[in-house]
């Protein structure tokens, strides 16, 4: 069985979306380095965010 690790011995990012730092998880071993966002809650929110804004703009 694996050593296990700490939480805070794992690499973190900052959230794209909320500015929250975040820890690695397992899920994401394979394409840590494409995650920007800590949950799909942020995900989601930043899409949505950015698509009322150029929505509206065009809408003038």
């Amino acid at each position: 069985m694996p050593k296990m690790r700490r939480k805070g011995d794992l690499p973190s990012k900052v959230c794209a979306a909320c500015n929250r730092p975040f820890a690695w998880r397992r899920k994401w071993a394979r394409d840590w380095d494409a995650v920007k966002y800590c949950s799909d809650r942020c995900r989601s929110a930043r899409h949505q965010a950015g698509t009322l804004r150029n929505g509206a703009a065009g809408e003038d």
